[in-house]
């Protein structure tokens, strides 16, 4: 096969500010995180030192304000940091947006006091998040969670586990979303959590068929302690901010959903315009130029989706059903152009010696982290019909 370099995305970014950025990005792409990317995923090795990296050059808190380390980026800029991020290797751009994820709480419904104690250290510190909301028995229905917090004097205490935490055991902070009232919605309340809290242990990772360099692990809470200065929010509010979060993590899905499927794209033309069969490369064939032009579509449309949610978000206007269609079209074109890219290199797409395989197998866990795409579908439904009767 001939050494064909994938072509660069063409990208709308609104100043030159924002195009250094991309630049910055893809270098740091091209030197430091494409090129370990294929080993270390089957060695299962998360970088960490990437992480510091991207700490140090300002790209762990892009949308937060500057005022306490963050980058001042709108998020249209932002999420397509995340996608550059993410076609090297997604456990690179799923982390960032994770980390931004567990940032949201304390940078949004957080006191001055907590932001500016808090806050640089988590956007610039080389500190690394985690987000706590999802439990063994409360996946989708996020509302039913049990981890309880119960108050004593200035103190809080936090008993239960949660599951399915990407970082976890190794995360340096958690926001976690814990019951402190009745059942339902308006029980739960959000608190900043130290990495190393006494009693609060990971268990073992999970065992996954991709994304092997992103460890997802169970937190167990036995009796962790903080104080009322960590609660975020107020308490009875840790649900709506929750969501509110999830909004916004829902385009960082979408947008790292496109960087795999670029890859992919990219790693199919190299081979179907390299390999030659019939005395002619098979990228001549109409069925596979067909089948090229058809990825090709659904991943400028996915990226055509996210970008204009993210406008919304930056203009401040409603978002909520637009990053539910980004994540639920964004991650199901992923999971179909990276099937059609292993079927473009045929055998060769089946082994390990192609990245294909490997983005295959990272696309399917999109399609279920922050909502499932059955709950996206449910999402915009309700925008569009209301809530269910009963």
């Amino acid at each position: 096969m001939p050494d064909r370099a994938p072509q660069p995305v063409e990208r709308q970014l609104p100043t030159e500010e924002a195009r250094d950025l991309v630049t910055l990005v893809r270098d740091i792409v091209q030197r430091e995180i494409a090129p370990g990317a294929a080993e270390q995923e089957d060695a299962g090795r998360f970088p960490r030192e990437i992480f510091t990296l991207l700490s140090e050059s300002g790209l762990l808190g892009l949308p937060y304000d500057s005022e306490f380390g963050g980058g001042d980026q709108p998020y249209e800029v932002y999420l397509q940091v995340l996608e550059e991020l993410a076609s090297a290797r997604l456990t690179v751009g799923l982390g960032v947006s994770v980390h931004s994820l567990a940032c949201h709480a304390l940078a949004n419904y957080g006191t001055k006091e907590q932001q500016s104690e808090h806050l640089p250290a988590m956007l610039g510190g080389g500190l690394l998040g985690a987000y706590c909301l999802s439990e063994p028995a409360s996946g989708s229905d996020a509302a039913s969670l049990r981890t309880k917090a119960v108050r004593e004097g200035s103190d809080w205490v936090i008993t239960g586990t949660k599951a399915w935490i990407t970082h976890g055991g190794i995360a340096d902070f958690y926001t976690v979303l814990a019951r402190t009232g009745g059942d339902g919605a308006r029980g739960i309340t959000a608190f900043l959590v130290p990495g190393d809290a006494q009693g609060l242990s990971p268990a073992a990772p999970e065992k996954k068929m991709g994304m092997k360099g992103s460890p997802t692990a169970q937190l167990h809470f036995d009796g962790v302690r903080v104080t009322d200065a960590r609660r975020i929010g107020e308490e009875g509010q840790g649900f709506a901010i929750a969501l509110s979060a999830l909004d916004s993590g829902r385009l960082g899905i979408a947008a790292c959903a496109i960087g795999v499927a670029q890859a992919a794209l990219d790693e199919a033309l190299a081979y179907a315009t390299g390999r030659r069969q019939f005395g002619r490369p098979i990228a001549d064939f109409q069925g596979l130029r067909f089948m090229l032009a058809d990825m090709a579509t659904q991943i400028e449309a996915g990226r055509a989706l996210y970008l204009a949610a993210a406008r919304l978000r930056d203009a401040g206007r409603p978002f909520s059903r637009q990053a539910a269609m980004a994540k639920l079209f964004c991650t199901d074109a992923a999971m179909k152009v990276t099937t059609d890219a292993v079927q473009v290199l045929g055998g060769y797409g089946y082994t390990a010696d192609f990245p294909v395989e490997r983005f295959m197998r990272e696309a399917k866990v999109l399609q279920i982290v922050e909502g499932t795409n059955q709950i996206q579908r449910m999402v915009v439904a309700r925008h569009l019909a209301g809530p269910e009767t009963r």
